[in-house]
């Protein structure tokens, strides 16, 4: 693997205060057809599909799921009447297949909400 391509797994992987669960999202599927608009925040994809990768770093299980943030959006709305959500990346926030870290909480939000996933 050339230097460029090589990504620090740190910048993947998220982490809660104590360090008892670790999170990694790679990237299933994005919706082709949508088009962003908005000049303001650059060029940007709409994340339909994604898997989600939870250790738990004290018995060391290793959990994954699918999700479908788009079905949990519209059930959000449904549900609450709003969601929470942004399922709007930009493609650098993408590295190797899984997004960064820092963008987890966004694309988590209406499953945590929903108590679709839990800590």
């Amino acid at each position: 693997m050339s230097y460029d391509r090589f990504v620090d797994d740190r910048l993947l992987t998220s982490r809660d205060a104590l360090n008892k669960v670790q999170i990694k999202i790679k990237l299933i599927e994005i919706d082709e057809n949508a088009r962003d608009y908005s000049q303001r925040y650059g060029r940007r994809v709409l994340i339909k599909k994604i898997l989600l990768s939870i250790k738990y770093t004290d018995t060391e299980q290793f959990e994954e799921r699918e999700i479908d943030v788009e079905e949990l959006e519209s059930r959000m709305r449904k549900e609450r009447l709003f969601t929470s959500s942004n399922r709007w990346i930009s493609p650098n926030e993408i590295k190797n297949g899984y997004i960064v870290a820092n963008k987890h909480l966004d694309l988590l939000a209406d499953a945590i909400s929903l108590d679709i996933i839990t800590f």
